[in-house]
């Protein structure tokens, strides 16, 4: 009876096996990575809800008639906030004043006064790791906030505030918006 002899595997097989080894390999690397992307967005995501709910809690804690902005604020807007969708209309829009009751103002307008320096205040503003109070992520931000008179049907004029919040770095993508109505007869 003979033996046969088996010298090993042959270097056609050893090159498979190594190619099959890094294709396996490659998409292990490739899942890690978008999956880190994935939870970077969702984290920039979370961070921008939070900042546009602390925003429009803000507005909440004011009476009717002091919700609005500085005046001064509002030579230095860029076109990024002239040209979104809440002010609709052609694009640069025209930041127009209101008096301070704003109840003169007109439908699409947005109202503007001198009301101090907390954040409602402001129409646009960058929140980061140095910024008060800091962005948690230490990412940076770009919150807008857009006010504007609305009469629906039943004749009482509301004030729609928008908060948006979007990318520091990136401005054309908005990481989270968020509305809310606001009537005289309610809050004062």
């Amino acid at each position: 009876m003979k033996v046969r002899s088996e010298d090993g595997f042959g270097l056609i097989e050893v090159l498979i096996a190594i190619v099959m080894m890094n294709v396996g390999i490659l998409a292990l690397v490739a899942a890690f990575q978008s999956g880190s992307v994935a939870l970077r967005r969702s984290s920039h995501i979370s961070t921008a809800s939070t900042i546009a709910d602390a925003q429009m809690e803000g507005y909440r804690a004011l009476q009717y008639v002091n919700i609005g902005f500085d005046t001064s604020q509002i030579a230095g807007l860029d076109n990024t906030y002239k040209c979104d969708a809440v002010l609709g209309g052609s694009c640069p829009n025209t930041i127009t004043t209101c008096n301070s009751g704003g109840l003169s103002c007109a439908n699409g307008t947005v109202p503007t006064y001198t009301c101090g320096t907390i954040n409602q205040c402001l129409p646009s503003r960058t929140v980061n790791a140095g910024s008060s109070p800091p962005s948690p992520d230490h990412y940076s931000y770009r919150v807008d906030t857009y006010i504007v008179y609305t009469t629906p049907s039943t004749g009482n004029q509301l004030k729609l505030v928008t908060v948006v919040v979007r990318d520091g770095n990136n401005l054309s993508k908005i990481f989270a918006r968020e509305s809310s109505t606001f009537d005289a007869t309610v809050s004062g």
